[in-house]
Parts: structure tokens; C-alpha cells; sequence
């Protein structure tokens, strides 16, 4: 290894540090929990320690050219401060990126979580073979990120992708960004959660409240292996998610005509229960994906072939996320090996 860079994937659950070289091989990762409840100090202590680990380890056999870090919530790109972020509690309008390089005594890149998990998916993923795509993350939250010409899409103040924030039902569900029926109120691992509640507050003795009253820790992987089971009442709200992913890519098909939409996150392991309804929404919704879909066979998700179909008809393929939770990682170490004024 002659070059590689630090990745931080830093996250409101886990806290990930890796190594990567310029070919895009992880040479060394460490996983850590985030203790927000612990303070910002504690964390941070905990990244810069794990971080000069890694660096302490390669430093005489490799150059290494940088440090990039995922963060979530709302970046300022000039100033490095955290404006907002959910899944950090107590860290708005903190200046992050000063606090670290001051700890670590050396430059860092700052950048939205889901916008290094795009760039990770475009260098290594899913839209390799692409220099325009966008990409869906479905977490504990909906973050999405653009990749226009091979670089992240900030817009005007770093705040360009926030596509879990679509409204999808005018007079839906509150959403703590203060709009009613945001993406994230429907397609994010919380939401499912919260759906399969409302499911069993109308019906208390069907098989799904049960499944949900004898397992403490329901989750949406729960819901999922119910609704791969055939359980009808899963399988109904999987086909609200996607339809309520279809409406959002719906519109940003007919808006941006980009060639590869990528949908990542914990909550794309599920894709069999939540894809069809998304293309049978796109078909219906967007002419421009009409115009442009691929043949039935090759609209299954899975990217290989329909990329092939896309690069040489140009088709619009909608696919899963190829590097899973490594996505922000890669994209996050992928950051310094970029020139600046490509960013």
C-alpha cells in the first residue's frame, strides 16, 4: 500500500474508522458505539483516538493523504459546523470540523452522511460505471445525495439532496422538520416501525400483533421476515414504503433524467418487499421512466444487467446499493483523493 486515506462513518448508533487505499480496498476498519448520550467530547475523543490508531499503524509504510468524514444532519460547507443533526442530540451549530482538526492537528473533510455514502456508491458501487446518480438512504431516517460530473452536488449551501423531506402525503404524518408527510414518515426503519403499530391499534388480534407483543425487539427486519412469510398486513406496509419511494423518484426521474437511482440503507435489505410497488408507481407516474424504463426483465433491482441495458440505450435504472453499510465509508476516505476544485 503506498497511499490510502481515513474514512469516518459517524453515526448516531455506531461510530466506524477505516482504512482505504486508492483502489478502493479497505485495508483496516474499526467499529465503535457512539456514546452521544456520553457528551460531544466523548465522542470525538473516541474518533481521534481510533484515528490516530490507524494512522500510528501505517504512517511508516504508506502516505496518507487525508481524512474525510460522514457526519448526519445539515453541514456548512464554508465553516464546517454542524447546523443541525437528529441523530446527535446537543451538536447543533457545532464547529465540528475545527474541534477535530484541532484534536488531530491536521486538515479533515466534513460532508453529509448520505452524500459520502452516494460518492462511495458511485467510485466503488452500484454507479460505478456512472458520472451522474443520485441515491436514497434508508435508515433510522431518509437522507439522499447527488452526484453530479463525478462530484457531490452541495447546491447552494450544502444543504442540496434532502430527499427524505419530499412531502408524499400533504396531510400526513408529522415529521420533527416541521412538515406533514415527509418520504421519512414512510420509508425510514422508525417509520415502519410506526406503521406496524398503527396497524395493530386498528386490528389487536391479527397475526402481526401478535408477532409484535411476543418480540421485545420488533423491529423492520422483524416486519420483513413477516412479509416475506406472507404475512398480508407486513406486505401492506412494505407496499406503502414503495409506493411512497416511487412518488419521490418519480419526480426526481422527471426532473433531473439522471441515468442510475441508488437506494441504500439498512432498511434496502428489504428491496423485495418494497420494489415492486416502486416501479409499478414509476411507470404510472413518470413519463420520463416510462420513456426510459428497461426491458421487465432487467427492472428487477439488482443492477448488473440493467446497467449494461443503460450504458448502451440509455436507460433509467432504478437498483439496491452495492457496499451496505460500508457505502459512507468509502465514500468518506474517497474525499481526499479528489482535488479540491472537484469536490
Amino acid at each position: 500500500m503506498k497511499n490510502f486515506a481515513i474514512g469516518v462513518d459517524l453515526g448516531g448508533t455506531n461510530l466506524r474508522i477505516a482504512a482505504v487505499d486508492e483502489q478502493g480496498t479497505l485495508v483496516e476498519k474499526v467499529t465503535l458505539g457512539t456514546k452521544v448520550s456520553l457528551g460531544r467530547d466523548h465522542v470525538l475523543d473516541d474518533m481521534c483516538a481510533a484515528i490516530e490508531h490507524v494512522l500510528q499503524k501505517y504512517a511508516n509504510s504508506a502516505t496518507m493523504l487525508g481524512i474525510g468524514i460522514g457526519v448526519p444532519g445539515i453541514i456548512d460547507m464554508q465553516t464546517g459546523l454542524l447546523r443541525e443533526s437528529p441523530n446527535l442530540p446537543g451538536w447543533a451549530d457545532y464547529p465540528v470540523r475545527a474541534e477535530i482538526e484541532r484534536r488531530l492537528k491536521t486538515v479533515v473533510i466534513l460532508e453529509n452522511d448520505a452524500n459520502v455514502a452516494a460518492l462511495g456508491e458511485k467510485w466503488l458501487g452500484a454507479a460505478r460505471d456512472f458520472d451522474d446518480m443520485a441515491m436514497l438512504t434508508l435508515g433510522t431516517g431518509v437522507g439522499g445525495g447527488l452526484v453530479i460530473h463525478g462530484s457531490i452536488w452541495h447546491g447552494m449551501n450544502g444543504m442540496a439532496g434532502e430527499f427524505g423531506h419530499t412531502t408524499v402525503e400533504p396531510e400526513g404524518h408529522p415529521c420533527k422538520c416541521g412538515n406533514r408527510g415527509c418520504l421519512e414518515q414512510y420509508a425510514s426503519a422508525t417509520a415502519i416501525v410506526r406503521m406496524t403499530h398503527e396497524a395493530i391499534a386498528a386490528n389487536n388480534s391479527s397475526a402481526l400483533a401478535r408477532a409484535v407483543h411476543s418480540d421485545a425487539e420488533f423491529s423492520a427486519k422483524s416486519l420483513y421476515n413477516l412479509a416475506i412469510q406472507g404475512d398480508e398486513d407486513a406486505r401492506r406496509i412494505f407496499r406503502r414504503a414503495g409506493r411512497c419511494l416511487g412518488i419521490v423518484l418519480s419526480t426526481l426521474v422527471n426532473s433531473l433524467n439522471l441515468p442510475i437511482y441508488v437506494i441504500g440503507g439498512g432498511v434496502s435489505s428489504a428491496w423485495e418487499a418494497f420494489a415492486p410497488s416502486i416501479f409499478e408507481e414509476l411507470r404510472w407516474r413518470s413519463m420520463v421512466y416510462a420513456a426510459t424504463a428497461p426491458p421487465d426483465s432487467l427492472a428487477s433491482g439488482q443492477g448488473a444487467s440493467s446497467q449494461v441495458e443503460a450504458r448502451s440505450g440509455h436507460k433509467t435504472i432504478i437498483t439496491r446499493a452495492l457496499l451496505g453499510s460500508d457505502a459512507g465509508l468509502y465514500g468518506a476516505a474517497r474525499l481526499p483523493m479528489i482535488p479540491e476544485d472537484r469536490r
